[in-house]
């Protein structure tokens, strides 16, 4: 078995409960995106930030590899994925005045939020989140996602 199905495989184990599963396409892609958000707030020393110029690109490029790594259509899911949130975000972050401050409170507001759902999810499903046994779930999460859309539309991954 691929790594990729192992972890989707053992990732599907505790999002049996369709509530959970539900609450997981809301939850997981505000996580990130908030995630993503409160990243962008954070300045680089002496470096103009733009919308490629930022601690969220910077962390992205390493998830990005462990994708690649796991499987190439996953990998250009992933990245358009990160893309349009990435645009999105810095479309917030104009919105704010380029206002690290209020970008970081929206995108915690949203982060606080979608992990309240996250467990809420969990409590009724009646396991624990993923991540809590393995951090790299945190990861998978996504990638869970993204199986669905690919099998949906006959993609192999």
């Amino acid at each position: 078995m691929r790594k990729i199905d192992q972890l989707l495989s053992e990732y599907g184990e505790s999002h049996q409960n369709s509530f959970n599963k539900s609450v997981h396409w809301i939850c997981v892609p505000l996580i990130m995106f908030s995630l993503l958000g409160l990243l962008l707030s954070i300045p680089i020393p002496l470096v103009s930030k733009t919308v490629w110029t930022n601690w969220a690109v910077i962390v992205i490029v390493p998830a990005l590899v462990y994708y690649f790594r796991l499987s190439k259509p996953m990998f250009i899911g992933f990245a358009l994925v990160s893309v349009v949130m990435l645009w999105i975000n810095w479309a917030v972050y104009l919105y704010t005045g380029m206002s690290n401050g209020s970008m970081a409170l929206i995108s915690f507001a949203i982060f606080l939020l979608a992990w309240i759902g996250q467990f809420y999810g969990h409590k009724i499903e009646g396991k624990k989140p993923s991540f809590l046994k393995d951090i790299q779930f945190l990861l998978v999460g996504p990638a869970w996602l993204l199986h669905f859309i690919f099998n949906r539309y006959n993609i192999n991954y």
